[in-house]
């Protein structure tokens, strides 16, 4: 697993997040006090999609501004997205196991 950056190695420039950024983090940090689903959530506060929110998210999440600014809940949102990952990869994986296919596939499980 790659090495995250320790705030004191970096640059103050790299330190400084935009005011977007800040909110997904704050946002992230509070969601749920914002009553309703998520989703809808996202569209009221930031007017995008969910897709396009979470596109957002995960590429804010690597970046070493947000470390900085919140090392815990980032590292929190890394550690969610990196175990959806894993869940993903492993269920693939279930689906490919030799000798089992899918019914309505022509072969029927032993």
């Amino acid at each position: 697993m790659e090495t995250q950056p320790e705030p004191a190695e970096l640059p103050d420039a790299a330190a400084r997040l935009s005011d977007r950024d800040e909110a997904i983090l704050g946002f992230e940090h509070e969601w749920w006090r914002h009553g309703g689903a998520k989703e809808e959530a996202i569209r009221r506060e930031f007017g995008v999609s969910a897709a396009r929110y979470y596109q957002l998210l995960n590429s804010l999440i690597d970046s070493p501004a947000a470390i900085v600014h919140d090392p815990m809940l980032v590292r929190r949102l890394q550690r969610v997205r990196d175990a959806r990952t894993s869940e993903r990869s492993t269920e693939k994986g279930s689906r490919a196991q030799p000798g089992r296919q899918a019914a309505g596939r022509g072969r029927i499980e032993d």
